[in-house]
C-alpha cells in the first residue's frame, strides 16, 4: 500500500490543478491562484512521502509530470490569459475569444517542454538547469492576488501598471517562459544539513521570503522568485 501513498498525493496536485482552472475559467482568477499554491503543496510532499517511504516508480514520475502541466502550466497559463484578455490596453477587445491574449498559452507549451527535458536530462539532480515550473506558476499566479492587494491599498495601486497592462503582462509571459527552457543552472530548495555552510543560498533565500512576504505578503511572491534567480547565479550551483 505504501508505494501508492506519493502518487496518492500527486492526484492531489492534478486534482487542485483542474479546480483551479474550474475556477480561473469562472473569472475569479484570484480564488484560482491559490490552488496553485496549494498543488505546489501537494508536489512537495509527494516527493517528501517518497523518500521517507522509500519508494520510486517510473509511473510515480510520469504523473507528476502530467499533474504538473496541468497545476503549474496550463492554470497560470488560463490566469495570464484572463489577466491579458481584461488589460485596457489589449489591442482588441470585447470579443469572446481574445486572439491577442493567446501568448499566455506560450507558459503551458513550455512547461510541457521543461519537464519533458527535465525527465530525460540526467544533469538535474542535485539541482536544476532551467527555471522549474512550480517557482514559474507561482511567480505567475501572485499576480492577480497583487492586483487585489493593490485594489485595497491606495499606497500600492501603483502596482497596477504591472497586473493592468497588456504589454508588460505579454513581456513577462514570455520572459519566465523562456526561463523555463534555459539553460541557467539553478539550486535546489532541498537542504544538504543543517549547516549554513553548505546551504548558503537556501537560507538567505528562506530568511528573505519570510521577511518579504510578511511585510509586503502577496507582493513578494515575484521578489522571491527573482531573488531564487539571482542567488543561483551568483553562487553557480554545478548541475550534477
Amino acid at each position: 500500500m505504501k508505494k501508492h501513498i506519493p502518487n496518492f498525493i500527486t492526484t492531489l496536485n492534478l486534482f487542485s490543478g483542474c479546480t483551479g482552472i474550474i475556477i480561473a475559467l469562472t473569472y475569479r482568477i484570484d480564488y484560482a491562484a491559490y490552488f496553485i499554491a496549494l498543488a505546489a503543496l501537494f508536489d512537495f510532499f509527494d516527493g517528501l512521502a517518497a523518500r521517507l517511504l522509500h519508494v520510486k516508480s517510473e509511473i510515480g514520475k510520469e504523473l507528476d509530470s502530467l499533474a504538473d502541466v496541468v497545476s503549474f502550466g496550463v492554470l497560470p497559463g488560463i490566469i495570464f490569459y484572463q489577466l491579458m484578455a481584461a488589460s485596457p490596453n489589449i489591442p482588441v477587445a470585447g470579443s469572446y475569444l481574445s486572439i491577442f491574449a493567446l501568448i499566455a498559452l506560450i507558459i503551458p507549451v513550455l512547461s510541457a517542454v521543461r519537464l519533458a527535458k527535465f525527465n530525460l536530462d540526467t544533469r538535474q539532480t542535485t539541482s536544476f538547469i532551467g527555471l522549474p515550473v512550480p517557482a514559474n506558476a507561482l511567480f505567475l499566479g501572485a499576480f492577480p492576488l497583487i492586483k487585489m492587494q493593490a485594489g485595497f491599498s491606495d499606497s500600492l495601486s501603483w502596482l497596477t501598471i504591472f497586473t493592468d497592462n497588456y504589454y508588460i503582462l505579454a513581456v513577462i509571459a514570455i520572459g519566465m517562459s523562456l526561463l523555463l527552457v534555459s539553460e541557467i543552472p539553478l539550486f535546489s530548495l532541498k537542504f544538504r544539513n543543517l549547516k549554513f555552510a553548505d546551504n548558503k543560498p537556501q537560507f538567505i533565500l528562506v530568511l528573505f521570503a519570510v521577511i518579504s512576504f510578511s511585510i509586503i505578503t502577496f507582493t513578494a511572491i515575484p521578489l522571491i522568485i527573482l531573488a531564487y534567480i539571482l542567488l543561483s547565479i551568483l553562487f553557480k550551483p554545478d548541475p550534477e
